[in-house]
């Protein structure tokens, strides 16, 4: 066996005895650099001291700056190296934490430095990654953030401190785990799990959010979604006509329509390809407070205790729920039907419509009669105070 294939088989941990001139200095958390009282400290404990980390490919002093130079105060002319291959950015990384957990400790200006570098560097690790690194409280490292990512694109991946990747926001796949749930009321939690990537504790979240009447998502995430979503739209129309002013931030619904060009005699026909004005009462704002008022209805009544403490109310709620559509649902499904079968779905629609007519007209049969006076048993006694 020669050199080279002894090199494959030594252990992770094994040590090289390195020349202390062939060493280049740490790229150290550091802002003060050497501490000489700290560097004649380890002189006098040398032996017991632990190897120094560098960095293979460029040989600069990870970790051990204090112990080269007490190594060098005691006339040693090298040192034992423990070797480590990677990125730059990851071995500053490494040079921070290993500060953090042993040798003399960074202060608090050295940590918050450090961990500004590596959120310029590393913007997709978590807040609490960054923390666990640099020993700062994970609040901390969510205030530096913005000054430290402030001119780089926003992510919505953080990678943790288990190594795996979590969107930071979950409401597109709480609206399809919603989507699955209304579809297929009988599929198990944990199938729509593996379906959309959720926990168990989101995915039943948004089952009970359904059960109360309420959006998938909570209120917050859905802003903050709807405001990335503008952002991405407005950098795709670049170059297009810009929204009337004071009208970016608002919703779709609440925004003013342009005006219509009107002739002499009035308002003139709609221009090609463009779609008619909607009736008072049916425009996007409109269909906004009929959801709105039709999920605070659905809410109330799926608190009803005469619906919740029994079976067969529990189940009704859970077939009403499946069945629930509002504007805003089938706004959000419209476009996602071809040309050729507008004639088909518009049908079916007007077939659902239909049932649904025929089954409010049965509840106000129902009502009509359970709340209608009885008839009167006999005649009336006559009064004795004739005319």
């Amino acid at each position: 066996m020669d050199s080279d294939d002894r090199s494959l088989t030594l252990p992770a941990h094994f040590t090289h005895r390195v020349r202390i001139e062939a060493l280049l200095p740490a790229d150290s958390p550091r802002l003060n650099g050497v501490d000489d009282a700290h560097v004649q400290r380890l002189a006098d404990i040398y032996p017991a001291l632990p190897p120094v980390l560098v960095h293979r490919s460029t040989m600069r002093v990870i970790d051990g700056m204090h112990r080269v130079a007490a190594a060098a105060a005691n006339g040693l002319t090298s040192v034992e190296v423990h070797f480590f291959d990677g990125a730059d950015e990851e071995a500053f990384i490494r040079a921070v934490a290993a500060n953090t957990a042993h040798g003399l400790p960074l202060s608090v200006t050295d940590r918050k430095a450090a961990a500004e570098r590596i959120l310029r560097s590393r913007p997709e690790l978590s807040d609490r990654a960054v923390a666990t690194c640099t020993g700062l409280d994970p609040k901390t490292v969510a205030a530096l953030r913005p000054r430290s990512t402030g001119e780089s694109p926003q992510s919505n991946i953080r990678r943790g401190t288990d190594g795996r990747a979590h969107p930071l926001d979950r409401t597109a796949e709480r609206l399809r785990a919603a989507e699955l749930m209304i579809r297929r009321p009988d599929l198990p939690l944990r199938a729509i799990v593996k379906e959309t990537g959720l926990s168990l504790g989101t995915a039943h979240d948004v089952r009970q959010r359904l059960l109360r009447g309420e959006a998938p998502a909570p209120q917050g995430r859905r802003e903050a979604a709807a405001r990335r979503a503008a952002a991405a739209a407005a950098a795709r129309l670049t170059g297009e006509d810009a929204a009337p002013a004071g009208t970016e931030d608002a919703p779709l619904g609440d925004r003013p329509a342009p005006p219509a060009a009107a002739g002499p005699r009035g308002p003139g026909p709609a221009p090609a390809g463009t779609r008619p004005a909607s009736p008072a009462g049916t425009g996007p704002g409109a269909g906004v407070s009929r959801t709105r008022g039709s999920l605070e209805t659905l809410r109330r009544l799926a608190a009803d205790p005469s619906l919740r403490h029994s079976d067969s109310g529990r189940h009704f709620l859970r077939w009403l729920h499946t069945h629930f559509v509002v504007d805003e649902a089938w706004r959000q499904q419209a476009d996602a039907v071809p040309p050729h079968c507008t004639d088909t779905v518009a049908e079916l629609a007007l077939h659902c419509s239909n049932a649904w007519k025929r089954f409010a007209d049965d509840l106000a049969r129902r009502r009509l009669t359970d709340t209608a006076p009885a008839p009167p048993r006999g005649p009336a006694p006559e009064s004795r105070h004739g005319a």
